[in-house]
């Protein structure tokens, strides 16, 4: 039987309450995987917020213990009872309950379902899939939502206004301004250290930068129109501020809660101003979207931009770095190489 290195987290959980936790790195067998019908040698996994919280023992994020951490991984298949994969097809997942509910991809193997699985693009490398991960993933999901309701970059442009990006340095933030720069988009880039990041926000394609305390605040309901269209990360008064402050018609994708996950906002812009508010929800993402964001991702991504972000660490340095992601000392992606 097979052995192999994965991180691995144990809890107990009392009223809700963890009031025991460990993360470590051990050596276990195929027979500590759960049932799935494909078996995949995994190549990277990568540090996501959610990844960070589940290592550090944050409640909300592992739902059954043990649990192999990470939400994404890319790897090559080795075994299938899936007739649409075969051994040696190079494959992506992301989120569909690895990391959560099921073992993820902070290992050397993983098994799962085939349904979820999508073929890397032949133009992406496997560690270029895995510096996209889930918050480039998500990302793209939140452009295609701005677009489905009618974004465009010229019509955007000839107005003189922009798409704001929340929590822009993050990985989310970071895939988010660079996709949108190369379709060609006015890009407001917020960020709690201006000051610090904008050279790295301005390389990746972002065309104003403005400090996060700009809308972290309550604020009124209905404020000055800014953004044709919003990709918020954050939630909680930034999501408040920035409906308040979109155009009329426009469209706000919201993907995170990293201000908190309350809305205290009213209906106004939704009633005065036409606004759209679209949830992001790349964990349960259908096959089908899953493939368009993979394929839009090939495309509409430059691959420099996404070197730009990416740093890449050992399988050993996983759980410090989470530690770091959490206190806001990390920026971009962090792909975690497996068998490093």
């Amino acid at each position: 039987m097979t052995d192999f290195r994965a991180i691995v987290i144990e809890q107990d959980a009392e009223a809700g309450r963890i009031v025991a936790h460990t993360a470590e790195v051990r050596r276990v067998t195929d027979a500590f995987l759960m049932p799935g019908d494909v078996t995949i040698a995994v190549e990277y996994s990568d540090l996501n917020f959610k990844d960070a919280l589940a290592i550090a023992g944050r409640p909300g994020v592992a739902r059954t213990s043990p649990l192999i951490p990470g939400i994404d991984l890319v790897g090559v298949v080795e075994e299938s009872a899936d007739e649409r994969w075969v051994p040696g097809d190079r494959v992506v997942l992301n989120g569909d309950g690895i990391g959560e509910s099921h073992h993820g991809g902070l290992a050397e193997r993983a098994r799962v379902r085939g349904d979820a699985l999508v073929r890397v693009p032949e133009v992406l490398s496997s560690a270029q899939a895995a510096a996209v991960g889930t918050a480039g993933f998500t990302a793209m999901l939140s452009v295609l939502a701005l677009e489905r309701n009618g974004l465009d970059p010229q019509v955007v442009a000839d107005a003189g206004s922009s798409v704001l990006v929340t929590g822009a340095a993050g990985g989310v933030g970071s895939v988010a301004v660079a996709v949108l720069a190369k379709l060609g988009y006015p890009v407001t880039a917020s960020t709690g250290r201006p000051e610090e990041q904008a050279d790295y926000l301005t390389d990746l394609g972002a065309t104003t930068i403005i400090d996060r305390a700009e809308l972290s605040d309550p604020g009124k309901p209905l404020q000055r129109q800014r953004w044709a269209g919003v990709v918020d990360a954050v939630g909680s008064h930034t999501l408040a501020n920035a409906l308040a402050q979109t155009t009329y018609g426009g469209t706000v994708a919201a993907c995170g809660l990293a201000q908190g996950p309350e809305l205290p906002a009213t209906v106004m812009p939704f009633i005065l101003r036409g606004v759209t508010l679209a949830g992001i929800n790349s964990v349960e993402a259908p096959i089908a979207l899953r493939e368009t964001a993979w394929r839009r991702l090939a495309v509409d991504l430059d691959t420099e931009s996404l070197a730009a972000m990416t740093a890449f660490i050992p399988l050993a340095e996983t759980i410090a770095a989470a530690e770091e992601l959490l206190a806001g000392k990390l920026r971009g992606r962090t792909v975690v190489e497996v068998r490093a």
